[in-house]
C-alpha cells in the first residue's frame, strides 16, 4: 500500500507539470488553431533564466519566479504571436508544424548562447548546459517529511502541488466568471463570429498566447529541481503532456488539466508495476512515449475531408512548359562544376565537407518524399538513418560486401518505415507528427539499446567501399560518387512526381476524399510514400556513416531529426534539388560561422531553427520563393506596361463617349438595365449587358431608368440604375411597398466629368452602407462589379441563384473579405480598409448563414457578449420567455428556430445601424420563418438598414422595399419591389434567361 501511495504521489508531481503544459497548449491552440511544438522550449528558457538569475546573479527566488512567470514569459508569448503565430495561422498545417519545430530547436540554443556571451563579458553566470540537482523556488536543500511509513514528500513537491492548485482555481475563475474568459471561450467556439460581434480575435489570441507562455514559464520554474537544465528532457516533457491535450481534444482546458494529472500517475504505475520491464533496457524511460502513442491512436478523431480544398496548394511553377534544357540545365551545370572542383579547386577539408553535405542530401530528400509529396510530417527520419547504418555496420563486421550490406540496411529502414506507418496512417497533421516522434523516442530508448545491434558505445566500423578501380577512401572520389548518386536520386524523384503514380500521390496530398473517389487507394499510397522515404533516408544514413567510417547508436537522435526537418523546409520541400541545397548548407554554414563569427556551436542551431520563421511568409521555402518572386516582378513589369496602354486607350474612348446617354425601354416586359462589371480600372471594355428577363427598367429619364451609363470611365461598365458609385453612398431604388418609403435616387457615377458624392446622402436621404466592389478569394474574382446601397429603415433583398456571389457580397459588406477593387462606405465614411471588428463597432452587424450563435456557450453567455447590462438581457427574456427558462442551456442544444431567435433577440434590444442577414430562414419551419421575418421588419421600423439575402424569394418580396438581382457576380437589376414580376423573376432565378444574357456579354 505504501508503494502504491508513493507511486501516486510522485506521479501527481509530474502530472501537475504535465497539466500546466497541456493547459497552455490547449489555450494557444484553441485561440489560434496552432499547435505549439516550442511550448516546452519556452519552459526550458524560463527555467534557464531562473537558474542564472537566482544562482548566478543572486536574485531572490520568489521575486525572480514571479518576474519570469508574470512578465517575461507572457511578453515572449505576445512577441511570438505578433511576429510569427498570427501569420502561421493562415498557412498550411505542415508549415505550422515545421515552423514551431524550428522554434523548438532555436529557443534553447538562444538561451545557452546568451549565457555564453554573458560569461565572455565577465558576468557572474553559472554553467548552464545539462545541469542537474538545482535549487527551486523553495528552500535549498529541500525539506522532507514522511507522513506515512515508506512515503516521503519534500518541499519542492508541495510547492508544485500548491502552485498547480492555485493555477487551476485561477483558470476556472478566469474562464467561467470574467468577461475576458467569456470572450476567450467565444473565440474558441467561433473565431470569425467573435470578430463579427466587434471583438478583436487577434487581441484575444495574443492574450491566450500570453497565458499559455506564462503557464509554460511556471512549469519550467517549478520543474527546475526535478528536470535540471536539460533541453532534451523539457522537450520530452512537452511531448508527453501533448497526450493530455489530445484528451481535451485541444479545446477543453479542464479535460486537459485532469488528463495531465492522470497521465503522471499512470506513467508511474506502469513503470512501477511492469515487472517484465526489468528485462527490457530502456523500457521504464520509454513509458511516457508509449502512453503518448497509444493516446494519439485512441483519442484522435478523424476530421471531415470531403468537400475541402488543399490548405497548402503548390506554388506556381513558372518553368512549366519550358524545355528540359531550361529546367535542368543550370542544375546539371552546377553538378558538373561541383565534381570538377573536387579535383581542381577545393582543399581536402572542403572536399570532405562538401561530401558530407552530399551524403546528408540523400537523407534530406527523404523529407521531399514523405512531406513534399505526401504532406505527412514524419519526425522519425533520424530513426531510419540510425537503423540502416547500424544494420549495415553489423553486416560489414561479419564480412559482408559493402553493396550487399548497404542494400540490406536500406531495406531494413524501409521495413521499419512501413511498421511506423501502419498504425500511424489513420492520423494526420500534428497527430501524425507527434506519433512518429513518439516512435522515434521509443527507438532511441529501446530498439537501439539492444546489445547485438548497438555494439556498446563504440558502435560499428563502416569502411568506405572500393568499387573496382575506384577507391572511395579518397574524399574526392567519394564526392564525385555522391554527386552522381544525388543526381540520380533527384532525377528519379522528379520522374516519379511526373508519373501516373506521382500524380496519384499529389492527388492524395491535395484531396484524399477526391482521390479515393477516383479509385486511388489513399492508405496504400501513403504507405508507399512512407516506405520509400524511410528507405531513402536509410540509404543516405549508410553513405553518411561510410563517410565518417563509423556509426554509433547516438549519432542521429530523434532531436537531430528535428533540426534536419527545419533546414529542409526552410530551403523547400517540394523539389528534391532544394534538399540538395539544404544538405550542402547544413554542412557548410556551421564551419563558416565558426571560422568568421564565433566558435559557439549554438549559433548555427539558432539560425537553422529560426529559418522556420520564414515559413510564415514563404510556406514553400526560400529556394521556391526567390525565383517565383523574381518571375512575379518580371510579370508585373510586363503587365504594368500593358495596363498603361489599355488604360490610355480606355480613357480616350471614355472622353469620346462623354455626355452620351443610354436608351431605356419602358414597360414591364422590357430589358435594358446594365450589369455591373469589374471595378478594376482599365480591365474591361464599356459594353452593357441586358437585364434579366422579367426585371423591368424604369421609365426613361427617371431616377430608376435602366440601361448602360456610357459616362463611366476607366473602362468599367456602368452600374444599374438604383445602384451607386464607389465614391457615393446613395441608396438603391426603393419601392413604395410600405407607407413612408421614399424612392431612392441614383447617384452620380464616378467620372463622366462629375465628382461623386461621399457625404453619405442621396438626394437628401442618408445612406447606411454603400458598396461598389470587385471581390473574391485568393485573387480569383467572385464579384465582378456589385454596386448597392441601403438606407436606414429600408430592407434591400438580394436575390440570385446559388453561386451568384450573394454570401460573398455579405462578407465584403461586413468586412470579412477585403475587396480586390472598389470601395465600401458606412454612413458616408470610407470603410474599405476596415476589417470586421471596426465595421461591427461602427454598427454593421452580419448574421451569417446558418446560425449566428456560439454553440458551446449558454444562452445567458451568448446574450452577455452583445448586451453587457443585466437589465438589457432581462428585457430580452421578458420578450422571449422561452429563452428565459433555459438561460443556462448551451445554445447548441436549442432547436434551429430557437437558435435564430437567440441570434436576433439582442439586436432588437440594441438595434444596429446595418444588419446583413445571410439566409436567415435557412433550415427553419414555415411558422418560424414568419416569426423571423416579423423580427426583421421590426428592426426596419427601428431604423435599421437591412441587406437581406434569402432563398425564399416569394416570402422575402412581402417585406422588401428594394430588390436587387445578382447573377454571375454582377448586379443585373435593382429596383422597387412593386416593379418585380414574379413569373419573370422565377425564370431568371432558375437561369432560363441566362442564355440571352450570356450572349450579350463579351
Amino acid at each position: 500500500m505504501a508503494d502504491l501511495l508513493g507511486f501516486v504521489l510522485s506521479g501527481l508531481v509530474s502530472g501537475a507539470l504535465y497539466a500546466l503544459l497541456a493547459t497552455g497548449l490547449v489555450l494557444s491552440y484553441s485561440a489560434s488553431g496552432l499547435f505549439n511544438f516550442a511550448h516546452g522550449a519556452t519552459a526550458y528558457l524560463c527555467a534557464l533564466a531562473f537558474y542564472e538569475l537566482h544562482s548566478g546573479f543572486g536574485w531572490p527566488a520568489v521575486p525572480t519566479a514571479v518576474l519570469l512567470v508574470c512578465v517575461l514569459a507572457p511578453a515572449l508569448g505576445w512577441g511570438l504571436d505578433r511576429l510569427m503565430f498570427r501569420k502561421l495561422a493562415r498557412v498550411g498545417e505542415t508549415a505550422q508544424i515545421v515552423a514551431t519545430i524550428g522554434l523548438l530547436v532555436a529557443l534553447p540554443a538562444l538561451g545557452l548562447w546568451t549565457v555564453e556571451l554573458l560569461a565572455d563579458a565577465g558576468a557572474s553566470v553559472e554553467p548552464a548546459e545539462n545541469q542537474f540537482g538545482l535549487p527551486g523556488v523553495g528552500p535549498s536543500p529541500a525539506k522532507s517529511w514522511q507522513p506515512v511509513d515508506g512515503v516521503g514528500v519534500d518541499s519542492d513537491q508541495l510547492i508544485i502541488w500548491a502552485a498547480t492548485a492555485v493555477v487551476a482555481l485561477g483558470l476556472w475563475v478566469l474562464m467561467r466568471h470574467t468577461p475576458l474568459g467569456l470572450k476567450l471561450r467565444a473565440a474558441v467556439d467561433n473565431r470569425s463570429l467573435v470578430e463579427l460581434r466587434g471583438l478583436s480575435a487577434d487581441r484575444l489570441s495574443s492574450i491566450a498566447w500570453m497565458l499559455s507562455s506564462g503557464l509554460a514559464g511556471l512549469a519550467g520554474v517549478l520543474a527546475t529541481p526535478l528536470l535540471g537544465l536539460s533541453a532534451h528532457d523539457f522537450t520530452l516533457f512537452l511531448f508527453v503532456s501533448a497526450t493530455a491535450a489530445v484528451l481535451g481534444r485541444f479545446v477543453s482546458v479542464p479535460l486537459a488539466f485532469v488528463g495531465g494529472l492522470g497521465l503522471g500517475v499512470l506513467q508511474n504505475l506502469v513503470a512501477g508495476y511492469a515487472d517484465f520491464a526489468e528485462r527490457i533496457t530502456g523500457f521504464r524511460t520509454a513509458v511516457p512515449f508509449l502512453i503518448l502513442f497509444a493516446g494519439l491512436l485512441l483519442l484522435t478523431r478523424r476530421g471531415r475531408t470531403a468537400g475541402t480544398a488543399a490548405v497548402d496548394p503548390p506554388p506556381v511553377d513558372y518553368l512549366a512548359g519550358r524545355s528540359r534544357l531550361r529546367r535542368w540545365g543550370p542544375w546539371a551545370v552546377a553538378a558538373v562544376l561541383l565534381m570538377t572542383s573536387f579535383y581542381t579547386v577545393t582543399t581536402p577539408f572542403w572536399t570532405g565537407l562538401l561530401a558530407q553535405g552530399l551524403a546528408l542530401s540523400l537523407v534530406f530528400m527523404s523529407f521531399t518524399v514523405v512531406t513534399g509529396l505526401g504532406a505527412m510530417v514524419s519526425l522519425a527520419q533520424a530513426t531510419f538513418v540510425t537503423g540502416a547504418a547500424l544494420v549495415a555496420g553489423l553486416l560489414l563486421s561479419h564480412g559482408w560486401p559493402f553493396v550487399a550490406a548497404a542494400a540490406v540496411g536500406t531495406c531494413a529502414a524501409a521495413v521499419l518505415g512501413a511498421l511506423v506507418a501502419l498504425p500511424a496512417l489513420r492520423l494526420g497533421g500534428r497527430s501524425l507528427a507527434l506519433a512518429t516522434l513518439a516512435l522515434a523516442f521509443l527507438a532511441d530508448q529501446v530498439l537501439f539499446q539492444i546489445g547485438p545491434l548497438r555494439n556498446g558505445d563504440t558502435g560499428w566500423a563502416v569502411p568506405r567501399p572500393v568499387l573496382g578501380p575506384v577507391d572511395l577512401g579518397d574524399d574526392r572520389a567519394l564526392g564525385v560518387a555522391l554527386t552522381v548518386l544525388v543526381a540520380a536520386a533527384v532525377a528519379a524523384l522528379s520522374a516519379l512526381r511526373n508519373s501516373p503514380s506521382g500524380r496519384a500521390m499529389l492527388a492524395v496530398r491535395s484531396a484524399p476524399a477526391a482521390a479515393m473517389a477516383s479509385g486511388v487507394s489513399v492508405v496504400r499510397t501513403k504507405l508507399v510514400l512512407f516506405t520509400l522515404s524511410a528507405g531513402l533516408a536509410g540509404f543516405g544514413g549508410v553513405m553518411y556513416a561510410s563517410y565518417n567510417t563509423r556509426v554509433t547508436a547516438t549519432d542521429f537522435t530523434a532531436m537531430t531529426g528535428l533540426i534536419w526537418l527545419a533546414v529542409v523546409v526552410a530551403a523547400g520541400l517540394r523539389r528534391p534539388q532544394f534538399a540538395v541545397v539544404a544538405g550542402l548548407v547544413y554542412a557548410v554554414v556551421p564551419h563558416l560561422i565558426s571560422e568568421h563569427l564565433t566558435e559557439s556551436t549554438h549559433l548555427p542551431v539558432i539560425l537553422f531553427g529560426l529559418a522556420g520563421l520564414a515559413l510564415a511568409n514563404d510556406p514553400d521555402g526560400y529556394c521556391a520563393a526567390l525565383p517565383s518572386r523574381l518571375h512575379g516582378r518580371r510579370l508585373a513589369g510586363v503587365a504594368g506596361a500593358g495596363a498603361a496602354g489599355v488604360g490610355a486607350a480606355a480613357s480616350e474612348a471614355a472622353r469620346a463617349d462623354a455626355g452620351a446617354t443610354s436608351a431605356a425601354v419602358a414597360g414591364a416586359d422590357s430589358t435594358g438595365t446594365a450589369a455591373s462589371d469589374a471595378i478594376a480600372a482599365g480591365a474591361d471594355s464599356t459594353v452593357a449587358a441586358p437585364a434579366e428577363a422579367g426585371l423591368p427598367s424604369a421609365a426613361p429619364g427617371s431616377a430608376d431608368a435602366g440601361g448602360a451609363d456610357p459616362t463611366a470611365t476607366d473602362g468599367a461598365r456602368a452600374a444599374p440604375s438604383g445602384a451607386v458609385s464607389p465614391g457615393s453612398t446613395g441608396a438603391g431604388t426603393a419601392g413604395a411597398a410600405r407607407p413612408g418609403a421614399t424612392p431612392a435616387r441614383a447617384l452620380d457615377r464616378v467620372g463622366g466629368g462629375r465628382q461623386a458624392d461621399t457625404t453619405g446622402r442621396a438626394g437628401g436621404e442618408a445612406v447606411a452602407v454603400a458598396l461598389r466592389v470587385r471581390a473574391g478569394y485568393g485573387g480569383a474574382a467572385v464579384l465582378h462589379g456589385v454596386d448597392l446601397a441601403v438606407r436606414p429603415g429600408e430592407i434591400l433583398a438580394l436575390l440570385g441563384p446559388n453561386g451568384a456571389g450573394k454570401s460573398t457580397t455579405c462578407r465584403v459588406a461586413a468586412g470579412l473579405v477585403a475587396p480586390l477593387a472598389g470601395q465600401v462606405y458606412v454612413a458616408g465614411r470610407d470603410a474599405t480598409r476596415d476589417g470586421a471588428v471596426r465595421r461591427s463597432r461602427a454598427g454593421v452587424v452580419l448574421a451569417p448563414e446558418g446560425r449566428g450563435i456560439f454553440p458551446a456557450l449558454t444562452i445567458e453567455e451568448n446574450l452577455a457578449l452583445y448586451l453587457r447590462g443585466r437589465d438589457a438581457r432581462q428585457a430580452v427574456y421578458e420578450r422571449f420567455p422561452g429563452l428565459a427558462g433555459r438561460r443556462g442551456v448551451p445554445a447548441g442544444a436549442l432547436s434551429g428556430g430557437e437558435q435564430q431567435m437567440l441570434a436576433l433577440a439582442p439586436l432588437l434590444q440594441r438595434p444596429p445601424k446595418v444588419l446583413i442577414a445571410d439566409e436567415p430562414s435557412l433550415g427553419l419551419a414555415p411558422r418560424v420563418v414568419e416569426e423571423v421575418f416579423r423580427l426583421l421588419t421590426e428592426l426596419r421600423d427601428h431604423g435599421t438598414a437591412l441587406l437581406l439575402v434569402e432563398e425564399k424569394a416569394t416570402e422575402v418580396l412581402k417585406i422588401a422595399d428594394t430588390v436587387a438581382y445578382l447573377a454571375q457576380g454582377r448586379v443585373s437589376w435593382c429596383g422597387p419591389r412593386a416593379a418585380v414580376q414574379a413569373d419573370r423573376l422565377t425564370e431568371a432565378y432558375l437561369g432560363l434567361a441566362s442564355a440571352s444574357e450570356g450572349a450579350a456579354r463579351p
